[in-house]
This record gives structure tokens, sequence and C-alpha cells, in this order.
């Protein structure tokens, strides 16, 4: 496959970036430093070009962030969608520099749409709800251990440990809540998003953090993106059992948390709840349905910037 120039394909790790330009037509290798990326990012500004590359945590940031400052039309791919891609583009092989190449490949057969830059306050945000998410798995994997614990000694050092922990959740929470006061586009958004039965701080602060695009796509798309979305399993006169996958799974369980509160409560969403339950629906199943009924809702009222209406 001949790839035109204005279509580049980067793939990440943590030293190097493995570029493959349409311009040029070869494979390039470049530190993964700000001294090597921020004239990249300059050289792609100037050819007008498309970049692509796959998501890949902490690595891709440093990029990111250059092509973002300088203007640099680019898309963060999810690692699954390019090796399906490459499967069937007939990229058997695999090695940083033809991954490079499948990248502008498809980056040129799908045009995939821009990535929107995170605005700093959303990167800060982003940043302090995955820093709650590790503590809070810390915490539980120390709960457990403390569970099953038997020696003395150890249980008073794991107890000393998870009220270290409390008091770290807690504090990153109130950095959150300083942060949303501080900054008017996050303070309206956890506004609009609170006022939706289920969802409390911590639910808005990873919808906000994890899902910038809510209010711009529609509900299928957004539903889609979350994993909430049911996709078919036929084949011929087969009727397969419809199931959700993939998807930000952060932004799932949230959800489905919200859904329990939100089922628990005496709003509208309740009697959602019951109604699906007497329709034969099991609970994790209704649950399911319900966290997808609220992402439709926080999509429209952040589109349309209105408050929910009982």
């Amino acid at each position: 496959m001949i790839i035109a120039p204005g279509f580049v394909g980067i793939d990440i790790s943590k030293h190097h970036l493995d570029i493959f330009d349409g311009a040029a037509g070869r494979p390039e290798r470049h530190a993964n430093t700000p001294e090597a990326v921020a004239p990249l990012a300059q050289r792609f500004a100037a050819a007008g070009a498309f970049v692509l590359f796959e998501a890949t945590g902490a690595y891709d940031r440093l990029l990111g962030q250059a092509l973002a400052q300088r203007g640099v039309a680019h898309a963060r791919v999810n690692p699954e969608r390019a090796r399906a891609f490459a499967r069937a583009a007939g990229f058997l092989a695999k090695t940083d520099a033809i991954d490079a190449r499948m990248l502008a490949a498809m980056a040129q057969a799908l045009r995939p749409p821009p990535h929107s830059p995170d605005t700093p306050e959303r990167a800060r945000l982003t940043a302090l709800v995955r820093r709650r998410d590790q503590l809070v798995a810390t915490r539980a994997q120390e709960r457990t251990r403390r569970s099953e614990g038997r020696d003395p000694e150890i249980a008073e050092d794991l107890d000393r440990h998870i009220a270290f922990l409390d008091e770290a959740i807690g504090a990153c929470d109130r950095r959150i809540a300083t942060l949303v006061a501080a900054e008017p586009p996050l303070r309206q958004a956890a506004q609009l998003l609170r006022s939706v039965p289920g969802i409390g701080p911590v639910a808005a602060a990873i919808v906000m953090a994890l899902l910038p695009e809510l209010g711009s796509r529609s509900p299928k798309t957004i539903a889609a993106l979350v994993g909430l979305a049911p996709f078919n399993h036929d084949s011929g006169r087969k009727r397969g059992q419809r199931q959700i996958r993939g998807g930000r799974k952060r932004v799932r369980d949230a959800l489905y948390m919200a859904a329990l509160a939100a089922a628990r409560s005496r709003s509208a969403f309740a009697a959602v709840y019951k109604a699906l339950r007497q329709a034969g629906k099991p609970p994790k199943l209704a649950l399911i349905a319900l966290a997808r009924k609220i992402l439709t809702v926080l999509n429209a009222i952040v589109r349309d910037q209105k408050p929910f209406m009982p």
C-alpha cells in the first residue's frame, strides 16, 4: 500500500518514536524526548500532516502535547482496533517500523476524527482522577490482605497503611473538589452532571476527566465509546445474545455504580429499573440498561447545557 504525503504513523515506546511519514516514504526513529519531539511537531505542522498513533498512556503524552501546541491534526487509536486493521490490511509481521507504516496506512484509509486536545485544567483533573483510582485499588488490596492476615504484627502494619491510604484518598478528593470549584468550565460541567440522580462528585469527576467527547457525539456513539452499547451476535438463523464489550471501563464502572444508586432512589430512574425487572430482565442486565440510560441523559444535558429536569 502506497502512503500518500500528509499521513504520518507513529509507533510509541518509552524511549523511542518510530515514524513513517508518507512524504518521506521511509521509516525513521527519534528519541521520545522534548528536544526531539518539538522539531517533529513543527515539521508536521509545516507539512499540514495528519498524525495517527496508538494510545499508550503516559508514553504518548509528550507527543500529544507537542502536536496540540503546534495545531497538528492527530488522533489516538485503540491498540486493539489498530491490530484489527493490521490483520485486515495484511500487515502480518510486527516490528516498530512496520507498526508505524501500518498506522500511516490506517490514517489514510480510515481518516479517523482528530483528537480534541485537553485543556490544562482537564489534564490536571485526569491526573488526579487516575491517582485516586490507584490509591483506591491499593487500599482494596490491603483490606483483602488484612482480612486474611493472622500475624498481629503484620495486621498492625496493614492497619497503619490502610489509615494512610484513607487520608491520601481524602486529600485527593479535596484537591479534585478545589480544582473543579476554581475552574469555571469544570464547575459548570460538574453542576450539570450532578443534577442527574445517581451522579455524585466522584462519578462526575471521572466522566469529566475520561469522557471529553460527552455532549458532542450521538447517543449510540457515546454508548459505544463507554462500552454500554449492546452488539448483535447473529449469523444465519441464529440470533445470539446481545452483549456489551470494549469501551472505557473506568467510565462504565462509574456509571454502573451511579445506576445502582439511582435504582434505589425516588427518581424516575428507579421506575425505569423497576419496569425492566418486571419485564424479566436480570438485576445486572437491568442496571447496565439503566447505566446506558443515564449516559444518554448526561450526553443530552452537556450538549444542551441545561440541567436534568425530572
